[in-house]
């Protein structure tokens, strides 16, 4: 069985957002690595990551901290504002294995 612990990221912290409201968020860490760190020492071999900034703005937006979470040796599975080719190429750039 794979489970997939996910992280939501807003103005680059981790966040859970109200019923979808991006007025309604909760933050859970300052640094979305540092969650991403700790699934991995869990023994978690992927994350999957959603850029809600991306999402809402229809471009990806935290590309720097998607690039750290990759950096850390997981497989990284991605989505929010992915929406052209282009930013699905800069995705996988960043380290990203899989996008959504």
């Amino acid at each position: 069985m794979t489970i997939y612990p996910a992280i939501d990221i807003k103005g680059g912290r981790c966040v859970r957002l109200t019923q979808g409201r991006a007025d309604q968020e909760t933050i859970y860490a300052n640094n979305p690595a540092d969650i991403a760190q700790q699934f991995h020492a869990a023994g978690s071999a992927w994350v999957h990551v959603v850029d809600l900034d991306g999402a809402f703005a229809g471009e990806p937006q935290n590309d720097a901290v998607v690039k750290e979470i990759a950096a850390l040796g997981l497989k990284v599975q991605l989505g929010g504002g992915l929406r052209t080719r282009a930013a699905v190429e800069r995705a996988f750039a960043l380290g990203v294995t899989r996008v959504v």
